[in-house]
């Protein structure tokens, strides 16, 4: 919503105005009330209309790459640790990084105790929040082109389609499978040139490693991953 017009907004407060002016010895109370209760529309407006883009899937997105562009712009003066620090609000806000977990483990995930599902939610977090800083260093450039309408997937869960355009004009398509919780919609995986799975490419790398060493050998191998991209 735009909240209400400014014309209708003049053509209602002269009006009131006229209307007031002939009452204002008697009514100085109401007119008050009156001016009160139009600028509480006038402000009413632009919050409702941004409680309502929360919904829509690829604003998302949109609010993920203006916080990637944002760091990417200034990413050499930031270094790791500080495009790190900045972007992980943002990430921790588009991904869901429990669900994600859950899936990328797979059935093994119900064997764990909680404390160690947690420990594991803590780790890929740190690990996909450290491979964006990673990535993300520079910018030349680029920019993210989301297209509006949200695709329809599995169980209500729907695609938002997007690319990177390169400064030579070169793209590269990077599409987000979203799922809608509690009124928002967050990431929960990503696809490479629409079709290669990153949970998928985990699933298989990261269960192998549970079966040879449990939760233990998979938490050092991701917090190995963090360290060698900060190094």
């Amino acid at each position: 919503m735009d909240g209400v017009p400014e014309t209708a907004l003049r053509r209602g407060t002269a009006h009131s105005s006229t209307m007031m002016d002939a009452t204002v010895s008697r009514q100085p109370i109401a007119r008050r009330r009156i001016l009160a209760a139009m600028a509480a529309l006038v402000m009413a407006g632009p919050r409702a209309a941004r409680a309502g883009e929360e919904s829509e899937p690829a604003d998302t997105v949109r609010r993920f790459y203006a916080a990637l562009l944002a760091v990417m712009k200034d990413g050499q003066k930031l270094g790791f640790a500080g495009r790190r620090d900045q972007l992980a609000p943002a990430i921790r806000k588009a991904f869901d990084f429990p669900l994600m977990t859950k899936l990328m483990v797979g059935a093994q995930w119900q064997g764990f105790a909680a404390e160690q599902q947690q420990q594991i939610v803590d780790a890929f977090s740190a690990f996909s929040i450290a491979t964006y800083a990673n990535r993300f260093d520079d910018y030349s450039g680029e920019r993210f082109d989301v297209e509006p309408t949200a695709q329809p997937a599995n169980s209500g869960d729907v695609v938002v389609r997007s690319q990177l355009v390169k400064s030579d004009g070169d793209k590269i398509e990077l599409d987000y499978l979203t799922r809608r919780d509690a009124g928002n919609w967050q990431i929960i995986d990503v696809y490479l040139s629409g079709t290669v799975s990153e949970l998928a490419t985990r699933r298989s790398e990261f269960s192998s490693v549970i079966r040879r060493g449990g939760v233990a050998a998979l938490l050092d191998l991701l917090q190995r991953r963090v360290v060698e991209m900060s190094s």
